[in-house]
């Protein structure tokens, strides 16, 4: 189980610094309000991006976006409600997600996917 911890969190830094390379401003990283946790909280000109990291060592389990289940997204969205609400931002808001996996080589290829599901 550590493993994957340490994989998750590494994937989340790799993450974080990916998006300030692209003109991203990070607010907030592993907010979490009731049941949801967002992995990262990012804004660039008047865009909140709502950002889900998945990290994996591999992709033969699937492609990384199709772990977000219905459940979790309306946990993020509530979760994000409450994030804009408190801190009185002006923004729009999109969720993405950010898939990082090693190719055959063991580098990180990292997967940016905006708009990545919609909520509900």
């Amino acid at each position: 189980m550590a493993e994957h911890n340490e994989l998750g969190k590494l994937g989340e830094d790799l993450a974080t610094e990916f998006l300030q390379k692209n003109g991203y401003e990070i607010l907030d990283r592993n907010f979490t309000f009731q049941k949801a946790e967002i992995d990262i909280i990012a804004q660039k000109d008047q865009t909140l991006a709502v950002v889900e990291v998945k990290t994996r060592s591999s992709v033969d389990f699937g492609l990384p976006q199709d772990f977000v289940k219905p459940k979790k997204i309306q946990l993020l969205v509530k979760a994000v409600n409450e994030y804009v609400i408190s801190r009185d931002l002006d923004v729009t808001i999109r969720f993405d997600i950010i898939a990082i996996h090693k190719n055959s080589a063991q580098k990180f290829i990292i997967e940016h996917i905006e708009d990545a599901f919609y909520h509900f």
